[in-house]
């Protein structure tokens, strides 16, 4: 996976275009990952006891892939990632603008 859980991304597409966060979880098979304070959605909740009120919860929706880039720790910029090998057959993510290695 070019995009792992705790990178920071930032949105390409959509209503949310241009601002930066941090990935919350990352789901392969259908292609999307969910993104902190990107592309809430509210969903409302019904009283489960007598007492209780009911409630609104903010969620992050998943964003699909295509829709997001990587941010280089090193550089800040938007970077497409690339794949390195080193010892004992080991693939790491590389940035392609700085060339720095990214780490997992």
């Amino acid at each position: 996976m070019k995009i792992k859980t705790n990178d920071t991304v930032r949105i390409l597409a959509g209503a949310s275009r241009g601002k930066t966060g941090k990935v919350l979880q990352v789901l392969p098979k259908i292609d999307r990952a969910s993104v902190e304070g990107i592309n809430l959605r509210t969903k409302n909740l019904k009283s489960r006891r007598g007492g209780e009120k009911g409630q609104r919860i903010n969620f992050p929706a998943p964003v699909h892939l295509s829709n997001l880039a990587l941010v280089c720790p090193k550089c800040g910029k938007n970077t497409r990632v690339g794949f390195k090998k080193i010892a004992d057959n080991k693939k790491i993510r590389q940035c392609k603008k700085c060339q720095e290695l990214i780490e997992a």
